[in-house]
């Protein structure tokens, strides 16, 4: 299992922006590597939707909806994935959620969720 620690979320006005943390822990000794790390979010009554990922070599992936505008990155040495936001807009209030992939010492394939971080952007 694979523990996941986020920070820098807040209250910012429009066209401001923000640093979103994740901090990825091996919390038992079944996990062999992590993987993607990503961030998703879920405003009040939608759906969670992806944001953005970015695999361990570094290949990014962003919703139509924040690209150009954020921007993915990681620490593979501290396991942290980073969300840079710039241009934020109402809409973008959301609870950002952060994910990870990990492998077992068996091979299967896991992933893990954050607790989540509140963004709220005022027009």
């Amino acid at each position: 299992q694979v523990q996941l620690v986020e920070s820098g979320g807040g209250l910012v006005q429009a066209g401001g922006s923000l640093r979103l943390s994740c901090a990825a822990s091996a919390a038992s000794g079944s996990v062999i590597s992590i993987g993607a790390m990503g961030w998703y979010r879920q405003a009040p009554g939608k759906q969670r939707e992806l944001v953005a990922t970015i695999t361990g070599g570094g290949s990014t992936n962003y919703a139509d909806s924040v690209r150009g505008r954020s921007t993915i990155s990681r620490d593979n040495a501290k396991n942290t994935v980073y969300l840079q936001m710039n241009s934020l807009k109402p809409e973008d209030t959301a609870v950002y959620y952060c994910k990870a992939d990990w492998v077992s010492v068996r091979g299967v394939l896991f992933n893990d969720w954050g607790q989540g971080t509140q963004v709220t952007v005022s027009s």
